[in-house]
């Protein structure tokens, strides 16, 4: 147990260069204090005190402002980063080393009590309010960008914006930076190619007009 709690400090340190010493992580990082209030509520929820498991899991929400169902199943060294309003549904599943930003949702989209709620893979980072619905699955190293909506799973290393989700940039695996301002813009992207082909036809009605004057 204390192995995996200081696995989970390290992480910490890892993904925030804000994080400055070990007591300040232990007494001021929600995202570490959520994932392992989770890790309470899940043993008491697969052990069949589900009641137990859900009040543990309710006291987490309210200290951290991050929802975890006990029922999720979460890997090694998940992070949380400015985790307020991020909600994780009882079905989903989450790989090792995720990366998770503020106002995430893992979410269902059937009343039916089987699997519907997304299953994100290793090494994946999930940006600001994006929102991932259904039951589908993320690949191992993919970025999903800030706003998005993911409602089709994604393949393995690559990088998904927009609503719906689109893939606009793939890469190997392990070659990702966190640079969210420096993700592709389609809509951006496509403009360009509008005006510069707009640039290109103006020039070449002006010759066409210079020539016949010339005539």
């Amino acid at each position: 147990m204390f192995n995996r709690m200081r696995e989970d400090i390290a992480t910490v340190f890892r993904e925030d260069p804000a994080a400055r010493s070990v007591i300040e992580v232990l007494l001021c990082y929600p995202g570490l204090h959520a994932v392992w209030n989770h890790r309470v509520a899940h043993f008491f929820w697969t052990h069949k005190m589900k009641l137990c498991g859900r009040l543990i899991s309710h006291c987490g929400r309210f200290w951290t402002g991050i929802e975890i169902h006990p029922g999720a199943k979460i890997g090694r060294r998940f992070f949380i980063d400015h985790g307020m309003g991020v909600v994780i549904g009882e079905t989903a599943e989450i790989g090792d080393d995720v990366l998770m930003y503020t106002g995430v949702v893992l979410g269902g989209t059937s009343l039916e009590k089987h699997k519907r709620h997304p299953t994100i893979g290793n090494g994946v980072v999930v940006g600001s309010a994006a929102i991932i619905l259904g039951p589908i699955t993320v690949g191992d190293d993919s970025r999903i960008g800030a706003n998005s909506v993911v409602i089709n799973s994604v393949p393995p290393g690559v990088t998904v914006v927009g609503v719906p989700g689109r893939v606009v940039e793939k890469k190997p695996v392990h070659e990702f930076i966190l640079d969210h301002d420096k993700l592709p813009d389609p809509v951006s992207d496509a403009l360009k190619i509008v005006m510069d082909r707009q640039s290109k036809l103006e020039e070449r009605i002006k010759e066409l007009e210079k020539n016949d004057g010339n005539k």
